[in-house]
């Protein structure tokens, strides 16, 4: 089973679960219902974007729609891309107080992207390992270099950039229960 059956299947079963239909769960992401008729057919190549706005609809990290971590993460291949940022998935990690997914990232160089507001009290962070990312807050960016990190609100609209060519990283999202 390929990337997009796989998000297929389990973005229907979320909705299921959550007794919504097809037209409620377009409505409340603001994804177009044909997109995500074809999405949870497995027709179509999902974005990071319209994931995100999927499982903040759904109340569910990313992680939930994904396919379990890689065995083996080094090559880089894999992930869900979006305008500019292309992530794997590494771990997922839950307890009591939250679900952490925590994702191998890279920062397209000279390209921005604008991630909309996730679930509320979700906080991200990142791990600079090459390169310069300017992160999170539009109205208060972040710049951090290699072996630097940074941290922000997910639960606003943020902000990811490499202005000097490609950014490579690791992911923290938290999503408190």
């Amino acid at each position: 089973m390929g990337l997009n059956d796989e998000v297929g299947r389990r973005l229907k079963a979320l909705r299921a679960r959550r007794g919504l239909s097809l037209s409620e769960l377009a409505r409340r992401s603001g994804v177009g219902k044909g997109t995500l008729s074809e999405l949870e057919g497995g027709s179509r190549n999902p974005t990071l974007e319209t994931l995100y706005a999927l499982t903040t609809a759904l109340g569910t990290p990313l992680s939930a729609v994904l396919d379990d971590p890689p065995a083996d993460v080094r090559g880089g291949g894999g992930g869900v891309s979006g305008t500019a940022v292309t992530a794997v998935l590494l771990e997922r990690y839950e307890d009591a107080q939250a679900a952490t997914d925590v994702f191998r990232v890279t920062i397209a160089g000279g390209a921005t992207q604008d991630s909309a507001a996730h679930v509320p009290h979700t906080t991200e962070s990142l791990m600079v390992l090459s390169g310069t990312a300017v992160v999170g807050l539009p109205e208060a960016p972040q710049t951090a270099g290699p072996g630097a990190h940074a941290h922000w609100r997910a639960d606003a609209p943020h902000r990811y950039a490499a202005p000097h060519g490609d950014a490579h990283g690791i992911l923290f999202v938290r999503y408190p229960r």
